[in-house]
């Protein structure tokens, strides 16, 4: 016990007493600086990311140093597009946003141009936000037109008009091919014309236009094949397959639809390369971000912090002993009370145990419907789908095809069928692709039959979105709600109530039922009652639950929003 004090007295006055080194500092020139960034760039242009990465952070240190707002955000932008090439693609998100943030303080159009232009191709392209990735491309529209540089506006208008297609918006889109169109000869280039060619086919096929539509398909691969496009290249056979499916030209649909699988799969394995080719540097965000944030501190002379970090050791010391004391006089209370307290604490623990059990279990049971529900849309789906063109290319070869295979034909359709339904009970596609209001309103049409109707009132925008986890886990609270009033509570009509308060979602359900005691709250297991209180609990919200027999029930539910 004596030789511990000793170690802790130790201990505390090396702590107390020690001062860092510090090494005198060379302060580097813009211009210097500047060079730096360019050839930062110019490393991840030639495919160097790993000595890009390198170059950029120590530019970015001296940019820091001498407080220039430009070379900052410049710089940012370098380091987010080597993640952005390295398919790195929350990386790159996080350091486009520090480098819009210092963008802004600048008068840099130019720059503002490219951080909005690459944030909305992350949105559109990887998070499949679209509405979010637009409002980002205009912005960058906005900052090209200040700068009056016309390839750039032709650029930015064409990601806008491949976004507007993608979510089916045609006629919103239009407007911008058409500028394209009439302008990408002067001020277009190369690197897009496969893309221009594609739109324009998915533009004339919506428009049912098939002369045109495979025109400027087939012109899109052409053009594709003979360059270094291979994504837009892939997506040029994807969407064109769409189109020969939707025209029944099966045989051709299954040979592109081939192509962009093969194609796809190049490019997966080039981005595992380009991963492989950096193992040397660490790519973990969380290392890197440290080293950005020691580097973002205020810069300090040598004197500074030194009494900086005397007067910090010395408030160190005086917090440790007293945590010390503390903690012994802690020690004792706790002691003498330990035996009242004991029965307690073992109930809590029980009953934080098992809710941990349920919450695990439910975490668990969720992440194995979404990779289930993925599984089966992504892979059996596909499988299916490509064998019903096998037969359906079969049956438009033969005049009379046999019976068998006419069958075969009908099961595949129909299995094909139910593996889509049970994707979409597993993992519904609107709460996926447009979020949890959408899911609740068709949520509460499909349980509404001729006994019971669930009305749906909500006032938050439909489109607004949350975290992906958050809306799952709010969208099956309410979906097992709904399943206990039509299964239990004999109601004629029902309604879900949602809105957004103080950044809390509350939520009311009510139903006309026949209602039950609250008094029996935890022992109406059959309710699923227990398991919903652990997920709201596991979502740090609460659960109030009005009911009466035969006067209906109706229950409140708060819970903390988690924004994306």
């Amino acid at each position: 016990m004596s030789l511990f004090r000793i170690n802790i007295m130790f201990f505390l006055l090396l702590f107390f007493f020690s001062a860092p080194s510090f090494s005198q500092e060379k302060t580097r020139s813009k211009k210097e600086i500047n060079l730096l960034a360019k050839e930062a760039s110019k490393c991840m242009k030639e495919g160097n990311f790993e000595k890009s990465l390198v170059k950029a952070r120590i530019a970015l240190h001296y940019a820091i140093t001498i407080k220039d707002d430009n070379l900052i955000a410049t710089i940012y932008n370098t380091i987010a597009a080597n993640f952005d090439e390295l398919a790195e693609f929350d990386k790159a998100f996080f350091y486009y946003n520090k480098g819009l943030f210092y963008a802004r303080r600048t008068n840099n159009n130019e720059l503002k141009n490219w951080l909005y232009n690459n944030l909305g191709n992350i949105y559109c392209f990887d998070k499949k936000q679209y509405v979010k990735g637009i409002v980002y491309y205009k912005k960058s529209l906005e900052h090209s037109k200040k700068t009056n540089d016309f390839s750039q506006i032709v650029f930015t208008k064409l990601n806008i008009t491949w976004a507007y297609f993608d979510i089916g918006h045609f006629d919103a889109g239009y407007p911008y091919l058409e500028y394209i169109n009439k302008h990408h000869q002067k001020y277009g280039d190369e690197s897009t014309i496969v893309a221009l060619n594609m739109l324009n086919g998915m533009y004339y096929g919506y428009k049912n236009d098939t002369k045109k539509a495979n025109l400027f398909f087939q012109n899109a691969i052409k053009f594709g094949n003979a360059g270094d496009e291979k994504s837009d290249l892939s997506f040029s056979h994807q969407e064109y397959s769409k189109f020969l499916l939707k025209n029944g030209e099966f045989q051709k649909a299954y040979q592109n639809l081939a192509l962009y699988n093969t194609i796809t799969a190049q490019l997966n394995t080039e981005e595992k390369l380009k991963k492989i080719n950096v193992a040397g540097i660490n790519l973990e965000i969380d290392e890197y971000k440290r080293e950005i944030d020691k580097i973002e501190t205020k810069y300090k002379t040598k004197q500074e912090l030194l009494l900086e970090t005397q007067s910090k050791n010395k408030k160190i010391s005086i917090i440790v002993i007293s945590l010390l004391l503390l903690i012994i006089i802690l020690f004792y209370i706790l002691f003498q009370n330990t035996k009242l307290k004991q029965n307690n604490k073992l109930k809590d623990l029980q009953s934080k145990i098992q809710e941990n059990i349920i919450n695990a279990s439910i975490n668990g049971q969720e992440l194995e419907r979404k990779k289930i529900a993925s599984f089966l849309h992504d892979n059996i789906s596909a499988l299916l789908s490509s064998a019903g063109l096998h037969l359906n290319v079969f049956t438009s070869q033969n005049q009379s095809p046999p019976q068998e295979i006419l069958k075969t034909k009908a099961i595949l359709v129909e299995a094909h069928d139910k593996v889509r339904d049970l994707s979409h009970e597993l993992m519904p596609t609107l709460l996926a692709r447009f979020g949890l209001f959408y899911a609740l309103e068709d949520l509460c049409e499909k349980n509404s039959n001729s006994v019971i109707e669930f009305k749906y009132s909500s006032l938050v925008p439909t489109k607004t979105r949350y975290n992906e986890g958050f809306e799952m886990k709010i969208y099956f609270i309410i979906s097992e709600l709904l399943n206990n009033i039509t299964k239990h509570s004999n109601a004629k009509n029902a309604k879900v109530t949602v809105q957004e308060n103080n950044k809390s979602l509350q939520i009311h359900v009510y139903d006309n039922g026949k209602g039950f005691d609250t008094a029996h709250f935890h022992s109406l297991e059959g309710f699923g009652l227990n398991q919903i209180q652990a997920r709201i609990n596991n979502l740090k919200g609460s659960i109030s639950i009005d009911s009466k027999q035969n006067h209906g029930t109706s229950i409140y539910i708060v819970v903390p929003v988690v924004e994306k």
